[in-house]
């Protein structure tokens, strides 16, 4: 749990049971990211209908009714402008034994340091459960892996996905209220030159340079043009064989997840950090 002390920064009062939006940042598109919700007001929100990538709306006047869901989890509650909503929306979190903390600055603070924001109208209507429901062909090989990551680690960390046999996704789709990607024509799926994950990273509102390093990356290897990326044979590698390892697809992607997890760290954090093997050789 986070310790609730106060101190002055630039004539603000802050408290340990914040959290800054660099350092959010740095943690959202990562398998320790906290659940994010947003309890601006409806009113607010219609102003500008974006979500911080991850972010979930709940309202703060039922937070009793939704703690409970929360348990065991971390998490940054965001409010307007980071103050009343959402330190009382926390406070009641963390009265349900739940470690959250408030995003300084709330959702305008976030929006004027002109970080990435999600178009709620691109998120898919949720199910009952407050899951996106999606559906694509079985047997995922690079793009229906790299699409589920994006989802999770940036849309909806709940979405559940439905691997069908292709000549069943549409009707799939419908009888169950699921999105179908990376078919034919349908909204997510390839566009031109692009991949579904391409259009997914655009669409979302994500093209930051990490995203769009690790969208070459995918394109490259998905669409047969490793010449693209030098990283894309590598991916198409390592795809190819987590398809022979596993027959079953959410197994395949449960593992996949970990593979996109450290290549964007590599596009986020390490594509100028080479290895080499020391040798303590004496040279002549």
């Amino acid at each position: 749990m986070p310790k609730n002390r106060v101190l002055t920064h630039q004539g603000r009062s802050m408290s340990y049971t914040s959290i800054s939006s660099d350092k959010l940042l740095r943690l959202i598109g990562t398998a320790s990211a906290p659940a994010l919700v947003d309890v601006r007001l409806d009113e607010d929100f219609a102003a500008d209908p974006r979500l911080i990538p991850g972010a979930a709306r709940r309202s703060h006047r039922e937070v009793q009714d939704w703690a409970s869901q929360m348990s065991g989890k971390s998490v940054v509650v965001i409010c307007q402008k980071g103050q009343k909503l959402s330190e009382g929306t926390a406070a009641w979190l963390r009265c349900a034994n739940v470690a959250a903390e408030v995003l300084e600055g709330g959702h305008l603070g976030w929006t004027q340091a002109e970080l990435p924001t999600v178009p709620a109208a691109r998120i898919p209507e949720r199910d009952r459960h407050g899951r996106t429901v999606w559906v694509t062909r079985s047997r995922p090989k690079i793009d229906r892996i790299a699409c589920p990551w994006l989802i999770r680690r940036f849309v909806d960390p709940a979405a559940v996905f439905l691997f069908v046999a292709p000549s069943e996704v549409e009707a799939v789709a419908e009888r169950f209220a699921a999105v179908p990607f990376d078919i034919e024509n349908v909204f997510w799926s390839h566009r031109g030159e692009l991949c579904t994950f391409d259009v997914m990273v655009k669409e979302f509102g994500l093209s930051t340079p990490a995203l769009e390093r690790l969208a070459t990356m995918v394109r490259a290897a998905d669409t047969a043009r490793l010449e693209l990326s030098p990283e894309a044979p590598g991916l198409l590698a390592a795809s190819l064989g987590l398809s022979r390892m596993f027959d079953d697809d959410l197994e395949q992607l449960n593992a996949g997840l970990l593979l996109y997890d450290a290549f964007y760290r590599w596009c986020r954090d390490a594509t100028k950090q080479t290895h080499n093997w020391p040798t303590s050789k004496v040279k002549p």
